[in-house]
């Protein structure tokens, strides 16, 4: 019967072997190699990739991780993490070990304040870091420390005011805050225009069923206003889909939830 209980306790999922890995190994537009093992029904962190560990990008996203590893650290080169879309509750401390890191993306996790480590203060080159989505009360103070950030996305959390550190990064040029319980006015000397620099187009069944549902009911709002709108003034967008902001390399667009 413990053996049984045993068992009933493990992750169930898909096996990643080593094999399996090397196939997944693309090449990006820029000569760095990626090994992309989203949406593959992964439960826990597949160690055989540490053996590919001198990937330059990671893609774990949409999955059912609940945990990432401390040995997450032996991935040096990462410059691009994307982990949206998981069941993870915390962040190792080892994720300050990746000094060469400049995108994260923790979107549409389980995240809580506490499951956010001060050391994510130390990715001295990060400039993009998407933590939507998830139960986030406040933020690491330690993020002020990042001097490099362009974008941060905070927004569907449980932030009740906007975070002071925000204030004190130079070079941050979006922040996406939307659906969080923040009064009116005390987003004062943050700017509310999410300027959009590149869009996206993917295809439906690239995304995860809560974010197809959100990207149909922000596309039902936007038919509501062309519908309303002046003929003259309407543009036809035949056969488009919105623009998933958890989906696409460097999350730019962040829209989904803008005017």
């Amino acid at each position: 019967m413990a053996k049984g209980n045993k068992q009933s306790k493990e992750p169930k999922g898909r096996k990643i072997t080593l094999k399996m890995a090397k196939l997944a190994l693309k090449l990006t537009v820029d000569g760095k190699r990626r090994l992309d093992l989203s949406n593959m029904e992964i439960a826990s962190f597949p160690k055989c990739i540490l053996k590919l560990c001198d990937v330059d990008e990671l893609d774990l996203s949409r999955n059912m991780l609940k945990k990432i590893p401390d040995s997450i650290d032996k991935f040096i080169n990462l410059r691009w993490l994307d982990l949206h879309s998981n069941q993870l509750d915390h962040v190792p401390e080892a994720i300050g070990h990746l000094q060469n890191l400049y995108s994260l993306n923790l979107c549409n996790n389980l995240l809580s304040s506490i499951g956010l480590p001060n050391e994510i203060g130390l990715l001295q080159k990060l400039r993009s870091l998407n933590l939507g989505m998830n139960l986030l009360e406040s933020i690491p103070s330690s993020i002020a420390a990042l001097k490099e950030l362009r974008h941060l996305g905070l927004f569907n959390n449980h932030l009740t005011r906007v975070p002071e550190c925000l204030r004190n990064l130079p070079h941050l040029e979006r922040v996406n805050l939307k659906c969080n319980p923040i009064p009116s006015g005390d987003d004062k000397g943050i700017d509310p225009i999410q300027r959009v620099e590149c869009l996206y187009l993917v295809r439906d069944s690239c995304l995860c069923a809560s974010c197809l549902k959100k990207v149909k009911d922000a596309r039902q709002r936007v038919d509501s206003r062309l519908n309303r709108a002046p003929a003259h003034g309407r543009s036809i967008f035949a056969g488009l889909i919105t623009p998933n902001s958890v989906a696409q390399e460097d999350q730019a667009t962040w829209s989904k939830e803008s005017h």
